[in-house]
């Protein structure tokens, strides 16, 4: 079930929504896995979901893999786990209190992993930066990356997050609450699973609307474009060493996309691809749990 909800995760990051300030965001569903499977279990799924995404698509980048695992994978289960518990108390699973807790839990573990990210974007002109004061990775101060962060995640992305995590957290109590029974709770009649593969399914087919929002997501700016950013309409001008002399990775469908193809087509197809990825590596890993215990 692990690959299950790494495939939940991928999907809900590609669908990708207009943020204030003309950038984009994304849910991440760390909280929704952590309801489904524990924090535990909801921080290898995301990790890995967040490795296939920096590996196959080139997206979120390798070296700061890390950086992106400890704010999408740990500290947004662990911080909306522990914050549903607290306004969840007893109530039964999948109850109105319970999904009530799901939103709140979820809205702030996203944007307490956004203010993490927030302090890791704005140290970093104070720690590294050259002779003539420019900055060699991002420029932006805490004075710039906590508002640039902040804001439009508690308007907008947080919101996102918390929809997404009420809407399947609630469809999976209904229609397949065996599926992950360590955490829910299991009827005496066991149900299929197939609704929840549908559900898969339709997220996959649904995936293109990710691409009607434009813009590059705040702080992911490639080295052709961080000099062009602008804070109270004055451009950057300057690319920072540390971008411009980076190391690139030739990824195999570079922003969910394929030469020649269709945009949409390769958005569905990069869909498929990142799914069916995840399912096996679960599964490999599954059946190698299995073996070492025989």
């Amino acid at each position: 079930m692990l690959g299950v909800g790494a495939a939940f995760s991928f999907l809900a990051m590609m669908f990708n929504v207009p943020l204030i300030g003309g950038t984009t965001g994304h849910a991440v569903g760390g909280t929704l896995l952590a309801l489904l499977m524990g924090p535990d279990a909801a921080c290898i799924s995301v990790s890995v979901a967040l490795l296939i995404q920096a590996v196959v698509f080139g997206d979120g980048g390798i070296l700061s893999f890390g950086a992106n695992c400890f704010n999408m994978a740990f500290v947004l289960p662990y911080a909306g786990y522990a914050i549903y518990r607290l306004f969840a108390g007893k109530a039964a699973t999948g109850s109105k209190r319970s999904l009530a807790a799901a939103a709140v839990g979820s809205y702030a573990g996203i944007n307490i992993a956004a203010f993490c990210a927030a302090l890791e974007f704005g140290i970093q002109p104070l720690l590294f930066h050259d002779a003539a004061g420019n900055a060699l990775y991002c420029p932006y101060d805490f004075s710039v990356s906590i508002p640039a962060m902040m804001i439009p995640h508690l308007a907008v992305a947080g919101i996102v997050e918390a929809l997404f995590t009420v809407a399947v957290f609630a469809f999976i109590c209904k229609t397949a609450p065996d599926m992950f029974s360590r955490t829910l709770p299991v009827h005496a009649e066991k149900k299929s699973h197939v609704p929840v593969f549908a559900l898969l399914a339709v997220l996959i087919a649904a995936t293109p609307l990710g691409l009607l929002a434009t813009g590059t997501a705040w702080g992911e700016w490639g080295a052709d474009e961080i000099a062009e950013t602008t804070v109270n309409g004055a451009a950057l001008g300057y690319t920072p060493a540390g971008l411009a002399n980076g190391w690139s990775l030739s990824a195999l469908m570079p922003d969910y996309s394929l030469s020649g193809m269709n945009e949409v087509i390769a958005y569905i197809l990069s869909a498929v691809v990142g799914v069916g990825l995840l399912l096996v590596i679960f599964r490999i890993a599954a059946g190698k749990k299995k073996k070492s215990s025989t």
